[in-house]
């Protein structure tokens, strides 16, 4: 009979580094035949908005499991390690992960591409798979041969999404953009844009690069232009640079990349208008979408202070999709695991059906936009891109 973790108890646990999930028993004392997912998730720095919602729908995706018996008739014990968005913190807890008795099937989790290159290339070494839930680098996969998989859309398709929304839906015809010189995500992102954005016709008038220390005057002085797309990560940029484009007199529309979708970026934002964002799923009340409906219930019945983002889907999906892979291999090998998260077609996912196409660890699905007015969110489109720069 397994126990069931007191969600009171969960910050001071996760804040700690270690956390064990829907066991029947201390932590570190397994039964033989419990399965054992490593995960790593940032509950402090600049990545805690969005892995601790990612983390939470991780644990519920596990708890599920547990309660309707297991995995091949067997607990599931879910460890997770906080980061503390240090690249050299990964790479120690990814090695305590992997250290540990007894090893762990699979590791999973993390948003940030540079993140996930500190612990993939370990769990590779180790022969076992690393599946991001939130990194969507799709250099990634060519970064960390055959065991780096990805939950999420890679940068390439959000971003072409975005062009094409903006030049069809908007009649876009020139863009500005604006991005963080620091992140990979970010640089990678306005790439991806520019070069789609283009190859529809558009013309870049401008593009302007700045960091953390230097936002305001890097953003000085910003020329006109039919669209804005502001590749940021931390919320504190997302919301400064957003208060300077406003301010420098420019009224289009700005769009953002799932960096956007962390908790509590919007609710205090009432005069936020004309602001979109691609993203995984759209989780708002107003989704009539049966997983979506289901997944939102039980995730704010767990976690009561909380609400559900495209990050928390991202976790819950990313758990389910490597048990999934050990029911369909029939076995805890890693090697068999990795086999069968290869052949995942079809998969139902509350951020989409996955599937990952023949020869690559990427999942083809669609990306949701979102807008943003007056702090509220709402379903633009889904979009499936036409066209897609290569990697």
């Amino acid at each position: 009979m397994f126990f069931r973790l007191s969600l009171g108890l969960l910050p001071a646990l996760f804040l700690s580094g270690v956390i064990g999930v829907a066991v029947p028993f201390n932590s570190h004392c397994y039964a033989d035949e419990s399965l054992v997912l490593g995960a790593l998730y940032n509950s402090s720095g600049t990545q805690a908005g969005l892995d601790i919602p990612s983390s939470q729908g991780a644990r519920l995706a596990v708890e599920q499991a547990n309660r309707n018996g297991g995995v091949l008739g067997r607990p599931v014990v879910l460890e997770i390690r906080d980061g503390q968005s240090k690249a050299e913190v990964v790479k120690v807890k990814t090695s305590e992960l992997l250290d540990a008795t007894p090893e762990p099937v699979a590791l999973f989790g993390l948003s940030d591409t540079d993140l996930v290159l500190a612990a993939a290339p370990l769990a590779a070494r180790s022969k076992r798979v690393f599946l991001t839930s939130g990194a969507t680098s799709p250099q990634l996969p060519a970064q960390v041969p055959e065991y780096l998989f990805l939950a999420c859309f890679g940068d390439n398709v959000q971003a072409s999404a975005a062009a094409e929304w903006a030049h069809k839906d908007r009649s876009a015809r020139s863009a500005l953009v604006l991005f963080d010189s620091s992140q990979t995500y970010t640089r990678l992102l306005q790439g991806y844009f520019q070069a789609r954005f283009k190859q529809l016709g558009g013309e870049v008038v401008a593009q302007r690069s700045f960091t953390s220390t230097d936002l305001k005057q890097s953003l000085d002085d910003l020329p006109d232009a039919d669209v804005v797309f502001l590749a940021a990560e931390s919320p504190h940029d997302i919301r400064t640079a957003i208060s300077m484009i406003r301010d420098a007199g420019l009224t289009c529309p700005i769009i953002g990349g799932d960096s956007f979708d962390s908790e509590g970026l919007w609710n205090k934002s009432s005069d936020v208008d004309e602001v979109y964002f691609t993203t995984h799923a759209y989780l708002g009340e107003d989704n009539q979408n049966p997983r979506v409906i289901a997944f939102r219930r039980q995730y704010v019945e767990a976690y009561p202070d909380s609400v559900p983002d495209a990050f928390a889907a991202l976790g819950y999906d990313a758990a389910r999709l490597l048990m999934e892979s050990i029911e369909r291999a029939k076995s805890a090998d890693p090697e068999e695991v990795r086999r069968a998260l290869a052949d995942i077609r079809q998969f139902d996912g509350v951020t989409g059906t996955m599937s990952y196409p023949k020869g690559s660890r990427i999942p083809s699905k669609s990306v949701s936009l979102i807008g943003v007015s007056g702090g509220k969110l709402h379903l633009v489109a889904e979009i499936l891109p036409k066209r897609v720069p290569p990697h």
